[in-house]
């Protein structure tokens, strides 16, 4: 798992904390944004309050707005941490191997996974009404994680001396990426009412990367 709180810088160093709130001055946005992740895991964006993250956090209920200015600007930030954590794990997951091919598999993987374990993040990094969109630590720290992507499709048509547009191959291995995250789970119940076992999604992933690739080295 990627440890998120040290994915991105924290904020300006915050007034003194409340006595016994067990954090330290440099560790209050952090503490902020886990505890963000923490009620939209639980409640979802709908459930989501700037009280209940100071409360969860052991702060004054002025504390989140006056690192972040607004439930946009804290939800912004958590987009942020996400997108930090997603390009980590994308950089670790082509660092498996120097096949493109195989990389498109562990990115699958790694998309997957960090869909999993860090839904709250998951939940707010690609919403446009909540967040930010135009924040341009946000728009770097998604491109960067894009760029991973994308960078090995460039490569992957390079080598094989594909016609393949980029953009066109990457928005489709990024959709299937996405499509996995929020349907995995109706796969598997689809599976068991027609009979079969659950797919593993790893495998499926894998599958999923054979078939897309082989229509990519046939398109005409």
């Amino acid at each position: 798992m990627i440890d998120v709180t040290s994915a991105t810088s924290a904020a300006s160093d915050p007034p003194a904390a409340k006595a016994g709130d067990g954090y330290h001055h440099g560790d209050l946005p952090n503490a902020l944004r886990r505890a963000a992740v923490e009620v939209i895991e639980e409640r979802g964006a709908g459930g989501f309050s700037l009280r209940e993250v100071a409360r969860r956090a052991g702060v004054s209920h002025t504390a989140p707005a006056h690192h972040f200015g607004d439930m946009k600007g804290l939800l912004t930030s958590v987009a942020e941490e996400g997108f930090a954590a997603l390009h980590a794990a994308s950089e670790a997951a082509i660092g498996t191997s120097d096949d493109p091919v195989a990389q498109l598999t562990e990115l699958g993987r790694a998309y997957v996974s960090m869909g999993t374990t860090h839904r709250g993040h998951c939940e707010v990094m690609f919403r446009t009404d909540i967040i930010d969109t135009e924040d341009p630590e946000l728009m770097s720290c998604g491109l960067e994680a894009y760029g991973v992507l994308e960078s090995v499709v460039r490569r992957m048509i390079d080598d094989e001396h594909l016609s393949a547009d980029v953009d066109e191959v990457t928005w489709l291995c990024w959709s299937t990426m996405q499509g996995l995250v929020q349907l995995a789970p109706k796969i598997s119940m689809i599976a068991e009412a027609h009979g079969r076992e659950a797919p593993v999604i790893d495998d499926l992933i894998a599958r999923f990367t054979t078939l897309m690739v082989d229509g990519i080295r046939n398109a005409p």
